[in-house]
């Protein structure tokens, strides 16, 4: 039994959830997100909560439904309340500006680096070396900041890159003679 799945998804005030056949969409004060989920899970309305359980026992209903679960709640906080991710730039000349949708970066490469920016999802700068990114679709959150982190990954001799925040990197010593 799914200790994830079996959990309610309380619906907060302000969200509109419409379950068509196995399209569920829903609807906030930051936006709209619509999702079809898998065959195997069951989604159900019971008052102002959401309720998520397999169809049938099999072993492949099973495994979808903490996943149905976890990606409808992700959905209703995204659309009530959002996302954001914090990543830090760490480098000697390494910096990032926003300029309209698209992040500038200077990574240390002979040319900036011209990131444009998916639909929904915002940026902001602070002190030219914290990005702080926001969206209320958390997987389009997520890899975008993949995408911007793979232009200059951190490098564990100097700690240079870009990091998650609070992110820690194994420092490694150089060459001895």
């Amino acid at each position: 039994m799914s200790r994830i799945g079996k959990l309610p998804i309380s619906v907060p005030n302000g969200v509109e959830v419409t379950i068509e056949n196995q399209t569920v969409q829903v609807t906030g004060k930051l936006g709209s997100l619509q999702r079809t989920f898998p065959e195997q899970v069951q989604i159900t309305r019971d008052g102002g909560q959401l309720v998520v359980a397999p169809v049938g026992e099999g072993k492949e209903s099973k495994a979808l439904w903490g996943m149905s679960r976890a990606l409808l709640n992700n959905m209703v906080k995204g659309v009530s309340v959002g996302f954001s991710r914090n990543l830090e730039i760490v480098g000697v000349g390494y910096r990032a500006a926003v300029d309209g949708r698209i992040l500038k970066l200077n990574l240390g490469y002979s040319h900036p680096v011209d990131f444009q920016l998916p639909d929904g999802v915002e940026a902001a700068v602070d002190k030219n070396t914290l990005l702080t990114l926001k969206s209320m679709d958390i997987e389009r959150l997520g890899q975008t900041c993949a995408e911007i982190r793979a232009y200059r990954l951190p490098e564990p001799y100097k700690g240079k890159g870009i990091l998650y925040a609070g992110e820690k990197i194994l420092r490694k010593v150089g060459k001895k003679k």
